[in-house]
């Protein structure tokens, strides 16, 4: 009896860990996939109002919601953790498709493929094969670059001793476009991530800062609640100034708190303007500031206008206009308690921003104006979605009244009665502010 003893074929080579990682962190399904879901988290974001007062996402979404929200990180998407570590991986995603094709796609742009053999070519999907017995070699070469030059191709004839290929090319440029658009998804990337608080994030990770969440003035605020100039190479923050005051810091706002974050120079307003349509709506608006800065400019300060869509880059910051509201109107107000059996009214007088003392139905309160209101164009009552139809209100004052304990109940009363349904109303609102 013989005995076969079976033969196996040759193994296939192991590869490495480095390249099996490398493989699968430049697949394009991994980057499509991290692509989709950032798209995803993107509408998100853009739908869901980013970086609001805690208190108006309970009253908006009640405690439930508010709560399955917040530790999802609906309310800071772009700063969320989970955000910024798909966007890194698509970021690493792309940048290894962009290493590994890139020297391919330039070799592809400047050399001619005068190597390849017939039985490559052959092996094309779109190929053809003749054979010209009355045509000589150098007739047909003639004929062949006759018609690249004629179709605007470049051309290398390679002489192969025993045959020789004709290569053309023609759009190589147009290889630039995967190359322009992967560093595009690189760039605007590393955008999102400095945009995103990446920063911040991971100094409140190691403890070197501390979110404030109390209610305080600028120079209250503790050192572990504050930046320096520099301390950040991006952030995105806000600050309030009523016409004729200044100031060199901004708050970024994080969460339930916010930072504080100081500038090199500071920003004095003073005048601002807006201009309306006749039908009430805001048409501009436009500041005219003060840059000062002892250091650069000594003791001339920069003046500048900035209007919508023209900041004011100075050093490096981009300083524009984000919203509006009053800088200090002078109020006079005659309240009307509506809970308790006393109609006698009582009068006060403040400016927006100030913090008057009022007699209360249980004892005194705070009364803190924070908002006038010069026109209020909003939807006609009964109008069809679609319809654009506004109107006028007229002004409205926003306060809050504060008891000892530190709450709040926000108010917002508009000043001119309005006719719906052929009757006459004074309109007001209010709802808990806890802050």
């Amino acid at each position: 009896m013989n005995d076969t003893i079976p033969t196996m074929g040759k193994p296939s080579p192991r590869r490495s860990l480095s390249r099996v990682l490398l493989e699968f962190l430049g697949s394009m399904n991994l980057a499509i996939t991290l692509l989709v879901v950032v798209a995803v988290a993107s509408i998100i974001g853009t739908v869901l109002q980013q970086n609001q007062p805690y208190p108006d996402y309970v009253r908006k979404f009640g405690p439930f919601w508010f709560d399955v929200f917040s530790r999802l990180g609906l309310y800071d998407v772009y700063g969320a953790g989970w955000f910024i570590a798909i966007l890194g991986f698509l970021i690493l995603s792309t940048s290894v498709c962009l290493y590994r094709q890139a020297p391919l796609r330039v070799r592809e742009m400047l050399r001619f493929r005068t190597q390849i053999r017939a039985d490559s070519l052959r092996g094309f999907q779109q190929s053809a094969e003749w054979r010209l017995p009355d045509r000589d070699l150098a007739g047909t070469l003639a004929a062949v670059t006759g018609s690249f030059r004629n179709f605007g191709y470049r051309w290398q004839i390679k002489d192969h001793g025993d045959h020789q290929v004709a290569a053309a090319m023609k759009g190589r440029y147009n290889r630039l476009g995967y190359l322009f658009t992967h560093a595009a998804v690189v760039v605007i990337g590393v955008g999102g991530l400095l945009d995103g608080n990446l920063w911040l994030k991971l100094k409140e990770w190691r403890g070197e800062i501390t979110l404030e969440t109390r209610n305080l003035a600028a120079r209250d605020i503790p050192p572990a609640s504050r930046l320096t100039p520099g301390e950040t190479p991006a952030f995105r923050g806000n600050v309030m100034l009523p016409e004729g005051s200044a100031a060199n810091f901004v708050f970024l706002r994080l969460r339930d708190g916010f930072l504080l974050q100081e500038l090199p120079f500071a920003i004095e307003l003073q005048d601002f303007q807006v201009e309306y349509h006749t039908t009430g709506q805001p048409k501009s608006f436009t500041s005219k500031v003060r840059i000062h800065d002892e250091e650069h400019l000594g003791a001339t300060p920069l003046e500048a206008v900035i209007r919508v869509n023209h900041p004011l880059v100075y050093r490096g910051y981009a300083i524009y206009q984000s919203d509006f509201g009053d800088g200090g109107s002078k109020l006079e107000l005659r309240a009307w308690p509506l809970t308790t059996a006393r109609l006698d009214a009582v009068d006060a007088q403040g400016e927006i921003g100030s913090a008057l003392k009022v007699a209360g139905p249980t004892g005194p309160l705070n009364l803190e104006l924070d908002d006038f209101r010069l026109f209020n164009l909003l939807p006609e009552p009964g109008a069809q979605p679609g319809d654009r139809k506004f109107r006028n209100f007229g002004p409205s004052v926003g306060f809050k009244l504060r008891d000892a304990a530190g709450e709040a109940r926000e108010y917002l009363n508009y000043m001119t009665p309005s006719q719906l349904e052929g009757r006459w109303f004074s309109s007001a609102g209010a709802h808990p502010s806890g802050r």
